[in-house]
């Protein structure tokens, strides 16, 4: 095989492997809900992370997005266990773009920064976490305390 033909094969190979990542993680189960606002915080019912079929729960969504027309960016909530979530402000640090939610990390399309599933920064530019919220379990409903960092 000849240089031309080996590089040629080696981006074409290159380019589709980052293609079937990009597609699986965009088909992983996703869900967006409106949450109630509260006066201190957002409620979410924790049967927003369910994966229900034939009425059986199969699954449980690692992530949920709250979008609510009262707030300027949405919120992205992971799900570890029954009793661990994260929060996160959907807003980059580094110049304010809404980021985007890419399994289990989110994407800033603007300047390309990349933050864990837990708000760290991950790969700047940006230098400063995501902001997060306090999360607290109560009877299958979540409180996002909106005031707290």
């Amino acid at each position: 095989m000849n240089r031309r033909k080996f590089l040629s094969r080696g981006c074409a190979a290159c380019l589709a492997a980052g293609g079937i990542g990009s597609m699986l993680a965009s088909c992983a189960p996703m869900s967006n809900v409106s949450g109630r606002l509260e006066e201190n915080g957002l409620l979410v019912d924790t049967d927003a992370f369910r994966i229900v079929q034939n009425g059986k729960t199969t699954a449980w969504r690692a992530y949920i997005v709250v979008r609510n027309e009262a707030l300027k960016f949405p919120v992205c909530i992971y799900r570890f266990s029954e009793n661990d979530y994260s929060a996160l402000w959907m807003q980059c640090a580094h110049q304010g773009a809404e980021v985007q939610v890419a399994g289990d990390y989110l994407h800033c399309p603007a300047h390309g920064s990349e933050y864990d599933n837990r708000g760290r920064v991950t790969n700047g530019p940006a230098e400063t976490n995501l902001r997060t919220f306090p999360v607290s379990v109560s009877s299958n409903q979540l409180f996002i305390d909106l005031r707290k960092r």
